[in-house]
């Protein structure tokens, strides 16, 4: 989809009469601006039509309204967080790209958690770093759940200490070794990894430190709408971000790269779609036009040849572009990072939004309970 329309293509898409857009335009539901090649025209956004489009074909009833939210539909939770506006993702009214050309994660949290003061995720304890990976993070994060206190009824600056601590269990049961320093020097540490490859961890980390409402966010905020602790929370979207829909994509496209160039990407491509299998590492529903994560992060590293084939391929074949999980992968390739590197980094970063969402959730004092639609058997007497 192009970003912009013209008058006729935007009546055609929505089966208006122009009274009828010009009012949504005075509404602000449909953005507009003069048209380059012709001022007297006007274009208007293409992507404020599709929504409106998707809205009146389902109609007014309460359960298609419901039922679509579920699955990238209207939005279901009230957030101050973030949002994707235009195809750009929005932390607190900063650009997350933008933001991230020199943002540590910890200053990032302090943006999205509104802290008051600087926020920490030194080390704990220099034991916790004998061990580390996903199983051990998960132990963590398991242990300090169960020592939490409930998040009903405590101020946010208790809950973000709780968020920091956790995170900082979170980070050194991921890899990052002792110390006070950021936390992407003390994972570089940890990784081998020198000043410049410290750098791209740095910026991975804030481009993954929220995203709105996906699949772990809200499995995060579900918890906190029980009065869960901080650390359960990150410990649900821990869980639900082990799916190779979400955070396992990146390892997924790792292997389909390794497939490209055992088999050639022509024949990868054909075997992965051949499956009904989404292609990891390309395409999402909310940037139809490319990933802006995965541009800004690919900007500072060249990648290799195998992963510059498989985009080429896959542009070619499909023609979609590659998202934040294929520049992670090229990232772990760049960087020779450990083969679980981008769901360790997902889950770090991510840590941060999750704390922020499960706050938020707290504060607002509002229970997350839909109703599911019953079409089972019925029992007649």
């Amino acid at each position: 989809m192009t970003e912009w329309l013209t008058r006729e293509e935007a009546l055609a898409r929505l089966n208006v009469r122009p009274q009828t857009l010009y009012a949504y335009v005075s509404r602000g539901r449909i953005g507009m601006r003069p048209d380059a090649a012709d001022p007297r025209r006007s274009q208007y956004r293409a992507d404020d039509i599709a929504g409106l489009a998707t809205r009146r074909a389902r109609g007014r009833s309460p359960q298609a309204i419901a039922e679509s939210a579920i699955a990238w539909g209207e939005p279901a939770v009230t957030t101050a967080i973030s949002t994707v506006l235009h195809g750009r993702l929005i932390y607190r009214g900063k650009d997350a790209a933008t933001l991230s050309a020199t943002a540590t994660l910890e200053q990032t949290a302090g943006l999205l958690w509104t802290s008051a003061t600087p926020v920490s995720f030194a080390s704990l304890t220099a034991s916790s770093v004998r061990q580390a990976g996903t199983p051990t993070a998960f132990a963590r994060l398991s242990a300090f759940a169960a020592e939490g206190w409930s998040s009903l009824g405590r101020q946010p600056a208790m809950l973000q200490q709780d968020g920091a601590s956790a995170t900082s269990a979170l980070a050194t049961s991921l890899g990052a070794m002792p110390g006070s320093e950021p936390v992407h020097e003390r994972l570089a540490r940890g990784w081998s990894v020198d000043a410049a490859g410290a750098d791209l961890i740095r910026k991975a980390l804030v481009l993954l430190a929220d995203h709105e409402l996906n699949a772990s966010t809200f499995a995060a905020r579900v918890a906190a709408s029980t009065g869960a602790p901080i650390a359960a929370c990150l410990l649900a979207g821990l869980a639900t971000l082990t799916g190779p829909r979400h955070g396992g994509a990146g390892a997924a496209a790792i292997a389909l790269v390794e497939d490209a160039e055992r088999l050639g990407a022509n024949e990868a491509l054909a075997r992965w779609l051949a499956h009904d299998r989404p292609l990891p590492g390309f395409g999402h529903q909310l940037y139809p036009d490319g990933d802006p994560r995965g541009e800004a992060l690919l900007l500072d590293f060249e990648i290799d040849d195998g992963m510059s084939r498989l985009r080429e391929a896959v542009l070619a074949a499909t023609g979609l572009h590659p998202n934040v999980d294929f520049a992670l992968a090229a990232l772990t390739r760049a960087l020779r990072l450990p083969a679980a590197a981008p769901f360790h980094l997902f889950a770090l970063g991510r840590s941060v939004g999750w704390t922020a969402h499960a706050i938020e959730q707290v504060t607002s004092n509002m229970p997350i309970r839909p109703r599911a639609r019953y079409e089972g058997p019925l029992r007649r007497e």
